[in-house]
């Protein structure tokens, strides 16, 4: 059993973790390998605390899948030597390349920061639940810096309008404002903040842990766009209890999900296309089409339908390359092991 005195739960270990690298430490016959979790990824080497010391370690080779921030790991003096199973993954697209890029693991809420002082854009909020709902995770809107605008509560108000069922908290790092339920939010949780650069992910992150965790930098006035100031993705405990994840500012989300995934992000529309006619109704203008009814009834946005049809067929197109792309490299050994991940809401 975990003691709650052991210095790795403070990070979120759990008896389950200790099964598994219990299990994983005797299939490998590494009696001299350690449990810890990654804390920061360095380059070619990553951060990992464990319940003794916390130094950078080299990744073998043959571990898979490759360790990100928030995976916990199995580490010798020397190196890490596996990567446990996964309980969730937060990934998106390469915005260069057509492939998988992982973001950070074993994580139980996303926060979705958005800063007041720009416009607030729904697109970017609906593609970062969807890689939320995707890793098994819940999505949650945080908008920032309420102090600097007259109508935080109004904005809210549109947000969560626009993205039914997703929690909305309006916060300000200077006045204390909505910090503590964000603090709740994530209590005996492991949570990661994304968002755009110089929307507030640092002055947010310090003031959920009573101190500078982060490095805050300036925004430029004329466009409210921060410099870079989180230069790597690193894991905080919080005293309040719970793990923080911060990020560097994401100036793109390409989706690398699935069809489950849009549903749940778009599932007031799955509700409504419950009730059409056909079971195979594509919501553009087919009769007894009880979606586009909504839409003229000012039940639902249209610019909810649009993009729910402009996910669906970003996540078709990618269906469609991943197989042709099985195809022409029948060689290709599997995807590595991502661990279960859980669908719809928890």
């Amino acid at each position: 059993m975990t003691s709650p005195t052991d210095p790795l739960v403070a990070l979120g270990w759990s008896d389950r973790w200790a099964a598994l690298a219990d299990a994983a430490a005797e299939e490998l016959g590494r009696d001299d390998a350690v449990p810890g979790r990654v804390i920061r990824h360095d380059g070619v080497a990553v951060l990992v605390a464990t319940a003794e010391w916390v130094e950078q370690r080299s990744v073998l080779p043959a571990v898979d899948p490759v360790p990100v921030v928030g995976d916990w790991v199995l580490s010798t003096d020397e190196s890490v030597v596996a990567t446990l199973e996964r309980t969730s993954l937060l990934r998106r697209r390469d915005a260069m390349r057509d492939v998988e890029q992982p973001i950070v693991a074993n994580i139980d809420t996303v926060v979705i920061v958005c800063g007041l002082d720009r416009p607030v854009k729904d697109g970017r909020i609906q593609r970062a639940t969807a890689i939320a709902w995707d890793a098994g995770a819940a999505p949650a809107v945080v908008l920032t810096k309420a102090d600097l605008v007259d109508d935080a509560e109004a904005t809210a108000k549109a947000v969560a309008g626009a993205n039914p069922g997703v929690t909305v908290i309006v916060t300000s790092a200077a006045t204390g404002e909505g910090i503590e339920e964000v603090r709740r939010l994530g209590a005996d949780h492991t949570v990661v903040l994304i968002g755009e650069s110089g929307a507030g992910k640092s002055s947010l992150a310090n003031a959920l842990s009573d101190g500078d965790v982060a490095v805050v930098g300036a925004v430029r006035a004329g466009d409210a766009k921060g410099r870079h100031t989180t230069t790597s993705r690193e894991l905080h405990p919080l005293a309040s209890g719970g793990v923080l994840i911060d990020t560097p500012g994401i100036r793109s989300i390409g989706l690398w999900t699935d069809a489950e995934s849009v549903a749940a992000t778009f599932d007031d529309i799955e509700t409504l296309a419950g009730d059409c006619r056909f079971s195979d109704c594509a919501h553009g203008g087919e009769p007894g089409c009880e979606v586009t009814a909504a839409v003229a009834r000012g039940q639902l946005h249209p610019d909810r339908l649009d993009a729910w049809r402009s996910f669906s067929e970003e996540v078709e197109a990618s269906e469609r390359r991943a197989e042709e792309q099985k195809w022409r490299r029948p060689e290709a050994p599997p995807a590595s092991k991502q661990g279960p991940r859980r669908r719809g809401r928890t």
